[in-house]
């Protein structure tokens, strides 16, 4: 087997034995790093720091990483203007947060023979946010339901976490 050193220095090619002698003299494990490779390759460590630093690793990138919610929006084919531009608000306030937005648009009995008028919806939907937003797939109805998907798009929430930033340290103390 090949052998290296807790430093990263290769000692050569040794026998098990060997291996496990060297290991024991300088009081650490020996650990098999490449069992396919021929001749199989082991590292001299401490197991049990190295375990713990990956745990610790891990318990970083999990506290970085961010959990992504799809936020809902239901509208009517008949949505006032003042209405819709609420939910426009709303939506972009979600997008800023990183989060995902479903719009749907529910139609009730006879409204369904007019789904170009919900189309019409999430399209200027689509629109009003475009630099924020890119659709994840065109909008398609679902039974009664018409929906899309948007998505916001690379360095939005990151851009406006920046900008939240620099309103909270304005000048005179007061945001």
């Amino acid at each position: 087997m090949r052998l290296i050193s807790q430093t990263g220095e290769q000692l050569g090619i040794l026998q098990l034995r060997d291996a496990l002698r060297i290991a024991q003299q300088v009081n650490l494990d020996l650990v098999e790093v490449a069992p396919t490779a021929r001749p199989p390759v082991c590292k001299l460590m401490d197991y049990g720091r190295y375990k713990y630093e990956q745990a610790k690793r891990d318990r970083e990138a999990r506290k970085r990483t961010k959990v992504v919610d799809i936020k809902e929006l239901k509208m009517r084919p008949t949505i006032e203007e003042h209405d819709f531009g609420v939910k426009v608000r709303n939506a972009r306030r979600f997008l800023e947060e990183g989060d995902k937005v479903k719009a749907s648009i529910t139609f009730r009995g006879r409204e369904i023979v007019h789904a170009d008028l919900g189309r019409q919806i999430l399209d200027r939907l689509c629109q009003e946010l475009v630099d924020l937003a890119a659709p994840e797939r065109a909008p398609r109805m679902e039974g009664r339901f018409m929906t899309i998907l948007l998505s916001p798009r690379p360095g939005v929430a990151r851009a406006a976490r920046a900008t939240e930033g620099q309103e909270q340290t304005s000048p005179g103390g007061v945001a």
